[in-house]
């Protein structure tokens, strides 16, 4: 692979796997790995089975170097960077404000594709410029930090908490457990 094809598939284990590669499937592995209901090893595996077509032919023992290649491929073909992430976006809060800039930047409506590779779609996401994405993105750095924010963005923010704020994902359990506490049962 020179860097300028979009894969179509991986090599694990010596073995060339086809793989799910338009963007919907990406977000989808992504979302899964988020959910806390895929606490543990059931989110990787969840994600490995939705990124391989024949993830029924995947040895056990070939689940490392699959994995490996899946979190490079989401990487957009490139190596996982050490030490921890600091979460800026989350693919699935932030849905509506990334479509729209990225069909700004591809001059097309990307959820009317058939298909659109994870590479393309990680491409234009990429060179999203300044717009409201930016703007939510920029807030949420300034309050990690500390840092004042200007006027305009206490302003924004005062009026769209929702949009800032990271929502917290619970599991089934941890709601019925805080809908009971606050008397919202049924």
């Amino acid at each position: 692979m020179t860097g300028w094809d979009l894969p179509g598939a991986v090599s694990v284990g010596g073995v060339l796997r086809p793989i799910h590669g338009d963007y919907r499937d990406v977000l989808d592995i992504l979302d899964k790995l988020n959910d806390p209901e895929n606490a543990g090893f059931l989110g990787p595996y969840i994600a490995l089975a939705l990124f391989y077509e024949d993830f029924d032919g995947l040895a056990p023992a070939d689940y490392p170097e699959a994995w490996q290649r899946l979190c490079w491929f989401v990487n957009g073909g490139e190596e996982e960077s050490r030490g921890p992430a600091i979460k800026r976006i989350d693919w699935e809060q932030d849905r509506s404000l990334i479509v729209a800039d990225v069909n700004r930047v591809a001059g097309v409506e990307v959820r009317g594709l058939k298909f659109c590779h994870w590479w393309t779609f990680l491409a234009w996401f990429r060179a999203v410029g300044e717009g409201q994405l930016s703007a939510v993105v920029g807030i949420r750095e300034k309050r990690r930090r500390g840092k004042a924010l200007d006027p305009w963005e206490r302003d924004f923010y005062r009026e769209n908490p929702e949009k800032v704020d990271f929502k917290v994902r619970m599991t089934s359990e941890e709601e019925e457990t805080l809908n009971r506490w606050m008397g919202k049962e049924g």
